[in-house]
């Protein structure tokens, strides 16, 4: 299902919506992510290049979490 059916879906769904509680919840979701989403801002080269060398450095000296660890890891967060 692509995003624009799912979104249509999720305002069908929405308007049925009775409960106060539930639509106060999605408002305040809503403006959380909408106000995360407005703070991003573009790095500038100078940031971006400064991130690639870090990377690069971290990479050299094995300061890197291996996939099946970050999985494992994230497993225990339940």
């Amino acid at each position: 299902m692509d995003l624009q059916t799912r979104k249509l879906n999720f305002i069908q769904d929405f308007l049925k919506l009775e409960s106060e509680k539930a639509i106060s919840h999605l408002e305040k979701l809503l403006i959380k992510e909408t106000k995360s989403v407005s703070e991003l801002k573009p790095m500038t080269m100078k940031e971006f290049q400064k991130r690639i060398d870090q990377s690069t450095e971290d990479s050299k000296n094995n300061r890197l979490t291996e996939n099946d660890e970050l999985i494992s890891e994230i497993e225990k967060w339940s």
